[in-house]
């Protein structure tokens, strides 16, 4: 087993294409921390610098050849990305030119396709893509996941898979900077240069973890940039480099990060510092160091807000009512500060004068009449019930249709404001079988090659009190309104999510943030929301149902969204979508839940556990004992295989609460509206 990287940066240009200077500095920084033997510890790191066409396709194909299974591969890239007609991206070099039109010339750069071919070629089982280039969002064009079997988690190297890190997502330009390194590598190099993107202090640093370190930090500084993460099977947890666990600087790094509000520390937050400066015997100027790098990018942010509003107001004094071509400068300089349009509004409403017009529809806007107002809180105090009818399909185990039936719920809506609102279903009490029978259990074992499934054991005989339950799993227009509220405990990013669209399910939220949106949500609406005990996730899935899927004895494609390509008994091979759909898409349970099959996995309210033994009969959520520092997470999704059943457990070593995942999202249950 070997680590190897490759790391390229084209920092010269034909005309039309921007010198890069920062990309030779990305390279020579990226270098320093792979080598380091206490950081990267790689056995090899080649570097090309401004390489021909020729070379730098040789030097893919060498990196990616007579791999071993266990070697780690690691290919960065720092330049230019660019587009052709079809939106296939370029990896440019210095030979690479634009025809008459605009266009690339293919022969003079490399298509990302041709990287995708070595990496999906090669033997080895855990490679990392990290591309620091404009449209690098694009490379997760036609990547697939490779049938690998079972998965191994090795200490030291961590997930099988292939983890895709990029600076931008396939339609963004990357920032790009005078600074002697690109914002992106610039953040990627402190978090493991420092140790700061060990999230979770286990003296590694996964694939994930610095993204999620890299992403934040980026964003601070330029909000409009939104770095990606393309996992596939369990590339998110490939760990690339180590990180000093008792270090005392980074110790004292994580804690300023937290007490870091807004680009500076609260007199109460200066005074928790300085103590711990004192305990852990750093030095003033240490601590001053480290507490200039943590607040740099919110001064950078603060900066382009300066002289955007400076820019508003010499617009301004020139042009009392802003002209349609002002009005298109401003936005393009805009565009030039990364900031987003959220970001520039206030200063606009400000500082622009409104139309008579406008000023009406916000004072109508911001006064709600008094009937509005009193639907309101009236719906606080009392839950309105509606109806809903709906069919309830079943199948055989071939996938064929062998029964539909008219079912009725009830339900009632939450407003959320802005037109977004949330359907709360009734569940009924009851009692049902929680888990699997051994005899089904040993036959799914000897049939995927998984022991995970013991985890679904002892069957036992769990009573479910009524509570009412997320119709879908938490959608991006349902997270936007609540994580736009005043926090409780912790700051949740607005627009997480990988696969876009407000009637999506929200994914790559920890189990820690979606406890964060039940609060808000509570604090919001007056009534007690939380997540789902697992015992009620799955009476509320199995909606009365003792078949392996709410839907009968397997699962098709045209019922549910996962990975469709392979079977779960005798029905045919469906559709492998690989990203989420819209909720409601597909066929409810008898209860009228949407999507409790596939989609996204499902954050439980339970401390982990490896089996049922001891396991409450309440249908409570069991957090005595078991590892707390993890939770379950039920019901598949849209990258999962098709034994995402209704007892179906996500494994103990990635259902870690701090993780986030484009698999990972959640539904909420009402216990203050409960059922009577």
């Amino acid at each position: 087993m070997v680590k190897v990287a490759l790391l390229v940066g084209v920092s010269e240009y034909q005309p039309g294409l921007q010198p890069l200077p920062s990309a030779i500095e990305d390279v020579k920084a990226m270098e320093r921390v792979l080598k380091h033997p206490e950081m990267g510890g790689f056995d090899r790191v080649e570097v090309l610098s401004n390489p021909i066409v020729q070379d730098l396709r040789i030097a893919i194909y060498n990196l990616f050849a007579d791999r071993s299974k266990e070697d780690l591969v690691l290919f960065y890239f720092s330049g230019h990305g660019v587009k052709d007609q079809n939106l296939n991206l370029y990896l440019t070099t210095p030979e690479t030119v634009k025809s008459p039109k605009g266009l690339i010339v293919p022969p003079t750069a490399v298509k990302a396709s041709y990287l995708q071919e070595q990496i999906t070629n090669s033997r080895s089982k855990r490679e990392v893509i990290i591309l620091d280039c404009c449209y690098s969002g694009a490379i997760a064009k036609g990547m697939t996941a490779k049938d690998e079997g079972e998965v191994d988690i090795i200490a030291e190297l961590g997930g099988k898979g292939r983890a895709i890190l990029t600076s931008s997502t396939s339609v963004q330009y990357s920032f790009q900077q005078e600074a002697a390194l690109s914002i992106y590598t610039q953040y990627l190099v402190e978090g493991i240069e420092t140790g700061a993107a060990d999230l979770d202090s286990d003296g590694k640093i996964s694939a994930d973890e610095l993204h999620q370190y890299t992403k934040k930090k980026v964003q601070q500084a330029s909000p409009a940039i939104t770095p990606q993460f393309y996992p596939v099977e369990e590339g998110y947890n490939i760990y690339l480099v180590r990180s000093p666990v008792d270090d005392p600087k980074l110790k004292y790094r994580k804690e300023a990060q937290k007490l870091a509000k807004k680009g500076k520390f609260t007199p109460i937050g200066r005074r928790i510092l300085n103590h711990l400066r004192i305990d852990l015997e750093l030095t003033p100027e240490e601590a001053n160091t480290i507490e200039v790098e943590i607040l740099r990018p919110y001064q950078e942010y603060r900066q382009k807000l300066l002289e955007y509003e400076q820019a508003v107001k010499e617009a301004i004094e020139q042009e009392y009512r802003l002209s349609d071509y002002t009005r298109n400068e401003l936005k393009y300089f805009q565009e030039l500060l990364e900031l987003r349009d959220e970001d520039v509004n206030p200063i606009e409403a400000e500082l622009v004068p409104q139309q008579p017009q406008q000023q009406l529809e916000y004072l109508s806007e911001s006064s709600p009449n008094t009937v509005e107002l009193l639907s309101e809180q009236l719906l606080k105090e009392d839950v309105v019930r509606k109806n809903t009818k709906f069919d309830v399909v079943t199948v055989n185990a071939s996938g064929k249709e062998v029964k539909r039936d008219k079912r009725e719920a009830e339900y009632f809506t939450e407003n959320l404001g802005n037109g977004v609102t949330l359907d709360m279903v009734a569940i009924p009490g009851g009692e049902f079988l929680m888990g699997t029978e051994d005899e089904e259990i040993e036959r799914l074992v000897k049939k995927f090659y998984w022991d995970g499934f013991r985890r679904e054991k002892p069957q036992h005989s769990v009573t479910v009190e009524p509570f009412f339950m997320g119709r879908f799993p938490v959608t991006q227009a349902q997270w936007k309104a609540i994580a736009n509220l005043p926090l409780v405990d912790r700051d949740l990013e607005s627009d997480p999510s990988i696969f876009k669209g407000d009637n999506r399910p929200v994914e790559r939220v920890s189990w820690y943030d979606a406890v964060e949106f039940c609060k808000r949500l509570s604090r919001e609406t007056g009534k007690e929301y939380r997540l789902p005990s697992e015992a009620e996730w799955e009476y509320a899935c199995r909606a009365g149902t003792t078949t392996p899927f709410h839907f009968g004895e397997t699962i098709t494609s045209k019922l549910a969204n996962y990975g469709g390509s392979e079977t779960y008994a005798s029905e045919p091979k469906g559709e492998y979508r690989q990203e989420t759909t819209d909720v409601g898409k597909f066929p409810p349970n008898a209860f009228g839940l949407y999507d409790m099959h596939g989609n996204v996995c499902e954050w439980c309210a339970d401390a982990w556990h490896d089996n049922y033994e001891g396991a409450p009969t309440d249908g409570s959520a069991w957090t005595k004992g078991g590892n707390d520092n993890r939770s379950p997470l039920r019901g598949g999704s849209w990258g999962v295989n098709p034994y995402c059943r209704s007892a179906y457990r996500i494994y103990n070593d990635i259902a870690r609460r701090g993780l986030i995942s484009n698999y990972y999202g959640f539904r909420v249950v009402c216990v203050g509206g409960r059922t009577k």
